[in-house]
């Protein structure tokens, strides 16, 4: 029987140390704790860096520091919200999680041009594309509004969008008052298993819609008992009454994607 090589045999003292099981044990092993998101990165890490993006710098350089890639991570916050990181940084004026987002790796974008005060590049974009300017970011939140969040120093950045009156996003939508807002409070099933629902709520004196475990989404009134989540502009939140009372709630985007019915 042939010798084996020295680092064959160092090889296999691992194997001795561990209590002489077969390296097939040690697949079975590693493929018991690899993360269900495999090999996607871990759904929970993505959420973490853009919630993270939104105001906390520190955690965020750790994440991206340790995982360069997560600098241009997405989530869908619900019914196709998306939001990047760096996303996420410009909508708050986080010029610095921002600055450390494009460094590793994050494309900038029309929006945090506005919020870094680049005029040059926001002028460029809209004058390449007319009517760019009416774009709305993650949770429906517009163009001149980054602006705005990027301070003095998106000051010019401002000043050139207010010459466009479609620069601050649609028109305000209808309002509801407390109690009609209140005629669409409750829960919606659509399946048996406890998280086939949905809860309509009130907060902050707005109208939601979350399922069990999800980001409430903000609704925003089209015309009566016609609604749409923010972020999510063509998807349409439809209530129907049976003798004046809400009973059905409806998410269409463009089908019907879910009927639940109030319990």
């Amino acid at each position: 029987m042939p010798l084996l090589p020295r680092r064959n045999f160092l090889g296999l003292g691992v194997v001795a140390a561990a209590g002489l099981r077969h390296p097939s044990s040690f697949v079975a092993t590693a493929q018991a704790t690899t993360p269900d998101d495999f090999p996607r990165q871990p759904s929970a890490l993505v959420q973490e860096v853009v919630g993270a993006s939104h105001g906390n710098l520190a955690r965020v350089r750790e994440l991206v520091s340790r995982q360069p890639a997560l600098a241009t991570a997405s989530i869908d916050w619900g019914f196709g919200d998306w939001e990047t990181a760096l996303g996420a940084a410009a909508h708050t004026g986080r010029r610095e999680i921002a600055e450390l987002l494009m460094e590793n790796g994050a494309e900038p974008t029309l929006f945090s041009a506005a919020m870094l005060g680049q005029l040059a590049v926001v002028q460029a974009l809209i004058e390449a594309r007319p009517g760019l300017q009416r774009q709305l970011g993650p949770h429906s939140i517009p163009l001149l509004a980054h602006a705005r969040a990027g301070g003095d120093q998106a000051r010019a950045v401002v000043q050139y969008l207010e010459q466009f009156p479609d620069a601050n996003g649609a028109p305000p939508a209808m309002t509801l008052t407390p109690t009609q807002r209140d005629t669409y409070v409750g829960t919606y099933t659509f399946g048996a298993d406890p998280s086939q629902l949905l809860k309509v709520t009130v907060e902050r004196e707005t109208l939601t819609i979350t399922r069990p475990g999800r980001s409430a989404r903000n609704l925003r009134p089209v015309s009566e008992d016609l609604f749409y989540p923010v972020g999510a502009e063509s998807v349409r939140v439809r209530f129907s009454r049976s003798s004046g009372v809400v009973a059905v709630v409806e998410v269409l985007d463009p089908d019907l994607v879910v009927r639940a019915t109030r319990t």
